[in-house]
């Protein structure tokens, strides 16, 4: 007699919400309204997870009734009314509110209205010296104003481009915001960007205004940035106007404007009312070949969203603070930002994450009373090896939420995090992507944590696992996809006419249904697993450049044949990222080229982007057509078995192989899970 097998004992969770938290959430509360208003299933007493079960259903089966409740619930505000929620459903192309018209900027400055709040801060800015210096809401608003009258002036009109080479400052947030109120078009890249990157993203935009500073600090050195933007300014011929930020006190250059002259007279600031879908910035995403991605997001996508996220998602409300470890090159500078549209006091940091110690976000925390603490899952892990306690020697009793995004957080820092920081702490491991700037999955206030585990996928995001035929997929790994649209999904991509490359971007694997580039597990409980990326994207802190990025600026040496770069994603929340060179005949991998390879990459493109190892071979493997192997590469680097990375009769040289199989067994831990 034989006996079933009997169903694994489900993990206990790490946390779980209180009765009292989940009561007293925003999305408990929304859910009780939109049952009442708009036919959503209420929360159920008692079980948090099958109510936000049921509501995520409903999101997405009724996806115009959901975005209509989230318009309604966060007074979104159309000047002229839209016709419908959603007049075309079909990927990519989604038509979203047609016939709205509104503004971003109106939105993220209405509390500095409220005469009760002008005086409150809107934005703490802190730097390596972590004293927190306060913008009022009613001084952001009079410099947005001033600045966007001055705009004006200078002759830019809604769809103009306006670019800033900035850190992440107050005048960042302002020129952002005045764009927006212009009608005009923001883009931003960090000043640790060399001038290549920088003009491989602001050439294809032709920006028409440029925001600079003289340098930046960083790692309690000044970094001084003059012959950069020099050089930005000669490359970029469509600029009308350079306005000059002096963060290290450099007298403006000659031909360019001063910062405080435009932004001195306190002026209420005047919205240009756009269409939902007219451009609001352009952000970059680097794919494995070409110029990187210019990523157009619309106004009203962006700010439905966002508040969604923020409000509903991350809990956050008016006075709440709200802090996030970023650099305006990244998009989580563009979400952090938008705190300001639930009311939130956003922390605004410039400066190395771990200056004077590693310690140093967390004293930060304590400084500017946060209530959701955003930082990379690379500085947890950090923490945690550097024996840092921040419950015992910091003051953290003002967050709510300890929130982790640029890579999956590993089991050992969610464990970090319980024993560390608070066992009474709701840890938010999010996950989604500068192409949609929010998250796919993430935060939810109600439900419980598990280990190694991201809570839910988000309201109104129809996210499934699905295997290589379009089988959807739970407790297996699968390809990450989005089955309906998201409001914030692009626009459209710059300089892409009929919208071929956006569609291969997203779309080449399962016509009309969005494939990511991640590997996830859906598990039966309705958590997700991120196991990294199933393309070749360099996500490094997550700031994603392209591998071609690397290839273009490496192979101009005159000693380096061929590369080959990959990011790989550890078992252990670790990530390696080895360059591989093929060597021009009579070369030789000395100290000296290895500093050269290093230090152009740095110099040209970007100091995260420095690989931890250079490693001769004797060839780069391509598939027959041409294309460099790096997918296969990668996973066997990821301790997946050769046959099962790749099929050898698809290779140009299958021969090297075994070259590449060497390496992983050297220098990796065989984790066969990782995209098996």
């Amino acid at each position: 007699m034989t006996t079933a097998p009997q169903p694994a004992t489900p993990p206990e969770p790490l946390w779980r919400p209180g009765e009292d938290r989940v009561a007293g959430a925003q999305i408990t509360r929304f859910q009780q309204w939109a049952a009442q208003r708009y036919g959503a299933p209420g929360p159920v007493p008692g079980d948090p997870a099958a109510g936000y079960a049921a509501l995520h259903r409903w999101s997405v089966e009724e996806l115009e009734r959901f975005w209509q409740a989230v318009t309604d619930w966060f007074d979104v505000r159309f000047s002229t009314p839209y016709e419908t929620v959603l007049a075309d459903s079909a990927m990519p192309g989604a038509t979203w509110f047609p016939g709205a018209r509104l503004n971003y900027a109106e939105h993220a400055l209405r509390a500095g209205t409220d005469p009760a709040r002008a005086s409150e801060p809107a934005l703490l800015a802190v730097d390596e010296s972590q004293e927190p210096r306060p913008v009022s809401w009613a001084g952001l608003r009079h410099q947005v104003g001033s600045l966007a009258a001055a705009l004006r002036r200078l002759g830019v009109r809604p769809g103009d481009r306006v670019s800033g080479y900035l850190p992440n400052v107050p005048q960042a947030a302002v020129a952002f915001l005045a764009t927006a109120a212009v009608g005009a078009v923001w883009t931003s890249c960090a000043p640790d960007f060399g001038a290549r990157s920088v003009l491989d993203r602001f050439q294809q935009v032709e920006p028409v205004v440029l925001f600079t500073v003289d340098g930046y600090r960083y790692g309690g050195k000044e970094h001084d940035r003059t012959e950069t933007v020099a050089e930005l300014r000669r490359e970029l011929p469509t600029l009308r106007a350079v306005v000059h930020i002096p963060l290290l006190g450099t007298p403006a250059p000659e031909g360019t404007l001063e910062w405080d002259a435009l932004t001195a007279d306190p002026v209420e600031p005047d919205f240009e009312q756009v269409s939902f879908d007219h451009p609001l910035w352009v952000l970059y995403s680097s794919g494995t070949t070409g110029l990187p991605k210019a990523i157009v997001q619309g106004h009203g996508g962006i700010l439905v969203e966002h508040l969604k996220q923020l409000g509903l998602h991350s809990d956050l409300g008016p006075g709440d603070r709200f802090f996030w470890y970023t650099s305006t090159g990244w998009m989580m500078w563009n979400f952090l930002v938008s705190g300001l549209l639930v009311g939130a006091t956003v922390v605004l940091y410039d400066g190395s994450p771990g200056h004077p110690d590693t310690a140093a976000q967390w004293r930060i925390a304590e400084r500017t009373g946060a209530k959701l603490f955003g930082t990379s899952a690379a500085y947890v892990m950090a923490c945690r090896k550097a024996d840092i306690h921040p419950g015992r020697d910091f003051d953290l009793s003002t967050i709510r939420c300890v929130a982790t995004t640029g890579s999956p957080l590993p089991p050992d820092g969610f464990r970090w995090i319980h024993d560390e920081v608070a066992e009474d702490m709701w840890i938010a491991s999010v996950s989604g992507g500068t192409d949609v700037c929010s998250c796919f999955a993430g935060a939810v206030p109600t439900l419980p944590v598990y280990i190694g585990e991201l809570q839910a996928p988000g309201l109104g995001t129809d996210l499934q696992a699905w295997d290589p035929q379009g089988k959807p997929l739970t407790d297996e790994v699968g390809e990450l996809v989005v089955n309906r649209p998201m409001p914030s999904m692009p626009v459209r991509f710059w300089n892409d006419p009929d919208g071929s490359r956006y569609r291969d971007s997203y779309f080449d694997m399962y016509p009309g249904v969005w494939r990511h580039g991640d590997w996830i597990t859906i598990t039966s409980r309705g958590s997700v697993v991120i196991h990294g990326r199933s393309d070749s994207t360099l996500n490094r802190q997550g700031v994603r450049m392209g591998s071609a990025d690397i290839y273009e600026a490496v192979e101009r040496l005159p000693e380096i044949r061929e590369t080959l770069v990959l990011g790989v994603e550890q078992p252990d929340g670790g990530y390696w990222m080895p360059l591989f060179v093929h060597l021009a005949e009579g070369a030789t991998l000395d100290d000296a080229l290895r500093d050269r390879i290093k230090r152009t990459i740095r110099e040209q493109l970007s100091p995260r982007h420095v690989p931890d190892e250079v490693i001769e071979v004797p060839g780069v493997p391509h598939t027959l057509t041409g294309k460099r192997l790096e997918v296969p590469v990668k996973r066997m680097m990821q301790g997946t078995a050769l046959e099962k990375a790749v099929n050898p009769g698809s290779v140009d040289n299958a021969g090297l192989l075994a070259f590449y199989e060497r390496i992983a067994r050297e220098r990796m831990p065989r984790n066969p899970s990782t995209g098996a």
